[in-house]
């Protein structure tokens, strides 16, 4: 996309450095993972442990980034956004530095906690500075615009991350991450404060970290939150699922395995340009709902083409691809809707938002693991099942039109 089509695509009053630094804010989710993928045997092979071991360094840091967002988020309501974001990258900054410089991977284990606290400070605070810039089918659109411009980063990560090992140590890549932590917070200057004082909330942290119990009440929270969630227990089965049923079913190689995986990032991308092009003739709630309804179909059509063996390695590319690609439609919408029942308390819906998309997705990676018997057969049932939970939700859950996004609730 041209950049004066970018721009053209772009909610009114939002720049392309707006849309930059937003972007590289929320791809803190992805960058610290991606990048050092390819390092994970050297690693293995300096730190003298095996492999199972080493992918524990992965397993730690998404336990802290969910779990992590449930705090950020109340600080920043009452905070504001820009502090809390700048702590957090300096988290992010001192983490990364403790895993370029640790020598066992229990160290490495407990520093990529550290850098998972800080960079989800990034994520679930720059969700909440769209919802104090725009509203409805505009955060959407806004969102799905910064989606786009964010998929290209586990697009590249892996393939940069391994150019990285061709002239330097894995430990460059922590290093690099170091230098992306400084950058970030270079930049953040330009981004002004979103959330003005008399809109903060007064608050104790404590008293705010209570107030989950209250959100989770919201039949609109659980139906939003649901959708995003099942559907990323969904998208975490097909992470920890494809490279064994790709390579070792289909013996596909690993750099078509690549291929086949920056396919589906392709299918994301294409489907968050739409949703920002749609959103507004649409609604939020219309296209989360179609997302969904492809989520479960697709789903269902893999653990038919799996279970019995139909359309082989082509079988289960095209469900797959279906599936992923439906996320341009289920994941910015479900998040603007889910902060538009609560405008008033943005970060701490976002943190919750996504401790619940990343708790289930940690729960559909599990699960594959568990099931696992040498077949595509579990991981297909599984995005099967968790497809059809995020239409539950999107359909029964959610409201049926974008009625109340604009509400503001006591939830005090």
């Amino acid at each position: 996309m041209s950049e004066t089509k970018l721009a053209q695509a772009l909610p009114p009053g939002c720049s392309l450095k707006t849309l930059a630094i937003l972007s590289a804010l929320l791809s803190f989710a992805s960058i610290s993972t991606d990048l050092y993928l390819p390092a994970l045997p050297a690693i293995a092979a300096e730190l003298q442990e095996d492999a199972g071991t080493i992918e524990l360094t992965i397993s730690g840091y998404l336990v802290g980034f969910s779990l992590g967002q449930l705090f950020w988020g109340p600080i920043g309501d009452r905070y504001g956004r820009r502090l809390p974001i700048m702590v957090g990258l300096l988290l992010f900054i001192i983490g990364s530095a403790g895993c370029a410089t640790s020598t066992t991977v229990t160290a490495m284990i407990g520093w990529r906690i550290v850098q998972a606290l800080g960079a989800c400070a990034s994520v679930v605070l720059a969700r909440a500075m769209i919802r104090d810039l725009y509203v409805g089918h505009q955060a959407a659109r806004m969102l799905s615009s910064l989606m786009t411009v964010m998929a290209i980063a586990p697009l590249i990560g892996p393939s940069l991350g391994g150019g990285i090992l061709h002239v330097a140590s894995w430990r460059f890549i922590f290093w690099s991450l170091v230098g992306v932590g400084i950058a970030t917070l270079w930049a953040l200057r330009a981004l002004p404060e979103t959330l003005p004082e008399e809109r903060r909330s007064r608050q104790t942290i404590p008293s705010a970290m209570a107030h989950y119990g209250q959100l989770l009440r919201s039949r609109q929270i659980l139906g939003y939150a649901g959708a995003g969630g099942f559907f990323y227990g969904g998208m975490f089965a097909y992470i920890a699922g494809t490279p064994s049923a790709y390579i070792s079913y289909y013996r596909v190689s690993p750099q078509c395995y690549g291929l086949l995986f920056a396919l589906g990032i392709v299918g994301i991308m294409l489907t968050n340009h739409l949703n920002s092009r749609w959103v507004a003739s649409f609604g939020i709630d219309h296209l989360l709902r179609y997302g969904a309804a492809a989520a479960a179909i697709s789903g269902g059509l893999l653990a038919v083409t799996t279970g019995i063996g139909v359309g082989g390695l082509i079988g289960l590319l095209i469900p797959l691809f279906l599936f992923v690609s439906a996320t341009g439609f289920i994941v910015a919408n479900s998040i603007v809707g889910a902060l538009g029942s609560y405008p008033e308390r943005a970060g701490a819906v976002s943190a919750l938002v996504g401790t619940i998309q990343y708790g289930t997705g940690i729960f559909g990676s599990a699960l594959v693991g568990f099931f696992a018997d040498g077949t595509p057969w579990p991981m297909a049932w599984i995005i099967a099942a968790f497809g059809t939970g995020s239409l539950v939700c999107a359909v029964f859950l959610a409201p049926a039109s974008g009625a109340g996004l604009n509400e503001i609730r006591d939830v005090s």
